[in-house]
């Protein structure tokens, strides 16, 4: 028998990686016989560099940048062996694990540190950049990062980019012109792939501020000031000739607090299912032939989970080669959206545990309940 384990990390509590050797354990205590296949895996958020690092010959590049309070913090992302492609993660520079919880406020951070990693990249002669934008404390419709890359925008309220600070990495930034003949910066020489698990709009009811900001500290009437410069931001990029009406409403434009506006439209970077990118590089496709199943999970599913998370995107993969497929998570919401998703098989790893959620998001302990649940689905539906 073989078994296909393509998990998510189980956020705040174990990685992919963990995650996977104790199913594995789970399994074999049952079935000894079993081909178990561990496949750790990321949507675009946090985990994807760590991904390819593990997927590709790629070395770990460490730089120092300002942070999302413009503090400084050492961001990571890998190059390949050629040094033609950095994957990166913008939560490196300015995730918001990066912030403190009372300092959590999407009205004063940035995006900055993440237009100086990419500076990093392409000063070491990059060409490609393979980004992932989840997991970010900011919405600030990518200004941070335009800034730091010197394109000559008045933002921020009015501020000039001539009050900056210089980067951490003492390198030079790199000279563009003004925005209006900036075109695309990044292209034709140079190729950007954002790794994107959203669909939502820059900006109104399901826009980066209303739907995200408050999940990173913003109040409601914060909510409110923020939409409205993400609609002054697309309003000004649109009379510069930069953008379209139409792009605010690209899927994905939203993400990261807008971000995905800002490298769609300067950048003319290709907006993406995260999932899609990660399971084309590991070649999950052939990983799957032969399988008789296929488990997949992560920390809490629910019916956000039905778009473009990783549970849906192996999911996909596998009814496309009829391999069957399980959900398990650490916690199990929405059933009747995932059942209808197609899972054959849901499972929650703390079905029966009464101890607080805190005591259960201890690794330990979600490992062990992971074991138990995969022993007790061996013998159940095998």
């Amino acid at each position: 028998m073989k078994i296909v384990l393509a998990f998510d990390s189980f956020k705040g509590c174990l990685t992919a990686e963990k995650v996977c050797e104790a199913a594995k354990d789970g399994i074999l205590s049952v079935r000894e016989d079993a081909e178990v296949v561990s496949v750790p895996l990321s949507d675009g958020g946090e985990g994807l560099v760590e991904c390819f690092l593990r997927m590709r010959k790629a070395k770990k590049v460490s730089v120092k940048v300002h942070g999302p309070l413009m503090e400084e913090v050492t961001a990571v992302y890998a190059l390949s062996e050629d040094g033609g492609t950095a994957y990166m993660e913008m939560a490196s520079a300015c995730g918001l694990t990066l912030v403190p919880m009372k300092k959590r406020n999407p009205m004063e951070t940035t995006t900055y540190g993440l237009g100086e990693m990419m500076l990093d990249a392409l000063e070491r002669g990059v060409k490609h950049i393979v980004l992932g934008i989840g997991g970010s404390a900011t919405c600030d419709a990518g200004k941070g990062m335009l800034e730091a890359l010197n394109c000559h925008l008045w933002l921020n309220d009015g501020a000039s980019k001539e009050v900056l600070p210089q980067p951490l990495n003492r390198r030079p930034r790199c000279r563009l012109t003004d925005v209006p003949d900036v075109g695309r910066p990044m292209s034709p020489t140079s190729v950007l792939r954002v790794a994107c698990d959203v669909n939502n709009p820059l900006y109104g009811e399901e826009g980066a501020a209303y739907v995200f900001a408050p999940q990173k500290g913003a109040t409601p009437e914060q909510v409110r000031l923020l939409d409205e410069r993400l609609r002054a931001f697309a309003k000004e990029t649109e009379e510069k000739g930069i953008a379209t009406p139409e792009d605010a409403f690209h899927p994905g434009a939203g993400a990261a607090g807008g971000l995905g506006y800002a490298l769609l439209t300067y950048l003319g970077a290709e907006l993406m299912q995260g999932i899609e990118i990660v399971l084309d590089m590991c070649g999950f496709d052939e990983m799957l032939r032969g399988a008789d199943m296929v488990i997949t999970g992560e920390g809490c599913s629910d019916e956000q989970t039905t778009h473009g998370k990783v549970a849906v995107g192996v999911l996909n993969r596998a009814k496309t080669l009829g391999v069957k497929t399980v959900l398990m998570s650490g916690q199990i919401k929405d059933r009747e959206a995932l059942t209808a998703c197609g899972f054959d098989e849901l499972y929650s790893v703390n079905e029966g545990d009464e101890r607080p959620l805190l005591e259960l998001m201890k690794a330990e302990v979600a490992s062990e309940n992971i074991r138990r649940t995969c022993a007790r689905m061996m013998e159940e539906i095998v």
